[in-house]
């Protein structure tokens, strides 16, 4: 069930990443560095949080390190994503 989530999260960031690109590339192209910044940022923050309060609320210590590290796994695979993507 775990797994699902984390794809699913995963999933909903590299949706609302690629939206708001769309839009800010429209609207304000001069504004796409600070976008891609504020949404690394974003991105970065809910990581540590999900992973935080999983390894937090968790009494199985395996369970928790095995967790986390599929997790930020998963979050390195979309930031060398997020750098190789062109619109």
């Amino acid at each position: 069930m775990e797994y699902f989530l984390s794809v699913l999260f995963f999933t909903l960031l590299g949706v609302a990443y690629v939206k708001g690109y769309d839009i800010v590339k429209r609207h304000s192209p001069d504004h796409l560095v600070h976008f891609y910044l504020i949404m690394a940022t974003i991105r970065m923050l809910l990581v540590a949080t999900v992973v935080g309060l999983y390894v937090f609320f968790t009494e199985n210590r395996e369970d928790a390190i095995h967790f986390a590290a599929v997790f930020l796994i998963m979050y390195a695979i979309t930031m060398v994503v997020t750098l190789l993507m062109r619109h």
